[in-house]
């Protein structure tokens, strides 16, 4: 039975359910999540004339990503609504994300930055290889790379779940353990 009368339930506004944005992201920064690199390529600006320029590549940091089907092998990553890669998404179903090693902090910020400089200046010095399939770059040194092509995108609030098919999946035995999220924090395991 609920107690609708508990000071928890009548003291918090904000949110029909009682509970603060405060307090949902002080709860949930106890959740420690690995990080990746979610890129993708934008495409050409007129697919139809050949010496038009390519589009760009972009990347985004996440740490709300994680597998969701072995059979098909499905993965799925948030998304603020709107943001560049949401919007680039979209409309470019191929995509790739590169799971970070411990040692990948650098990469990680960078890509997470807020105001921050031209997705081609961030690429610009980056050691990556491009998928064979998806084309989307792909960092070196990574724990994991996969390339995804999405097979469906669900609103939820003010994010967008984008789930996608993996065509291709390299473990390519870098060192060390993963770039692990907590508390608001880049941290290593152990």
């Amino acid at each position: 039975m609920l107690n609708t009368s508990s000071p928890t339930a009548t003291a918090v506004t904000g949110h029909a359910e009682g509970v603060s944005n405060d307090e949902f992201r002080a709860a949930m920064s106890r959740l420690a999540a690995g990080v990746v690199l979610v890129t993708a390529q934008e495409p050409p600006l007129d697919p139809d004339d050949p010496d038009a320029p390519g589009g760009e590549d972009v990347g985004m940091t996440a740490t709300a990503f994680m597998s969701v089907s072995l059979d098909p092998p499905l993965v799925m990553v948030s998304l603020r609504t709107g943001s560049r890669m949401d919007d680039l998404l979209d409309e470019q179903p191929l995509w790739a994300v590169s799971v970070l090693a411990e040692g990948q902090r650098h990469i990680a910020g960078r890509f997470a930055m807020k105001g921050r400089i031209s997705d081609r200046l961030l690429f610009q010095d980056l050691p990556r290889v491009r998928g064979e399939v998806t084309g989307a770059p792909l960092v070196d040194g990574a724990l994991a790379a996969l390339e995804c092509r999405t097979e469906q995108r669900v609103t939820a609030g003010d994010h967008t779940l984008v789930i996608g098919r993996v065509l291709t999946a390299r473990a390519p035995g870098a060192e060390g353990g993963p770039l692990v999220y907590y508390r608001g924090r880049y941290r290593h395991l152990g």
